[in-house]
């Protein structure tokens, strides 16, 4: 099953929001919805009909590696692009692949806090249900 379009932005919406402790809003540009976990940004959807992509934070090994595999995965477009990525509506861009991308984003943001500002782990159960 293909992700296209809109479902794509409502699979990512859903995904984050179904993480501990997620925030969200428009903190900066109109037209983009910012989640965070402990107010750092790991995913930007986009609210353009004519622009529908997701950015998440990727290692940047595992950047390139999904930019060589997916013809509608590049660069960040509104973040460093060494460490980020933007996920557009394209072949192979499936419901599964873009709640990774969502979760993997989380987890190298949470890894990065604090330990006593990290919120609790989601059980792999939860995060399949998300």
């Amino acid at each position: 099953m293909s992700a296209a379009g809109d479902r794509l932005q409502d699979t990512a919406r859903k995904a984050a929001l179904a993480l501990p402790d997620v925030s969200h809003g428009r903190p900066f540009t109109p037209g983009l919805n910012v989640y965070k976990v402990a107010g750092k940004v790991f995913l930007i959807v986009t609210d353009d009909p004519d622009d529908q992509i997701i950015t998440v934070k990727c290692e940047p090994e595992h950047a390139r590696a999904l930019e060589r595999g997916y013809a509608s995965i590049t660069p960040g477009r509104y973040l460093d692009k060494k460490h980020w990525i933007s996920v557009g509506p394209g072949r192979g861009v499936t419901k599964r692949l873009v709640d990774e991308a969502v979760g993997h984003s989380y987890d190298l943001v949470v890894d990065r806090l604090p330990h006593d500002k990290r919120p609790p782990r989601p059980t792999g159960s939860q995060r399949a249900s998300a």
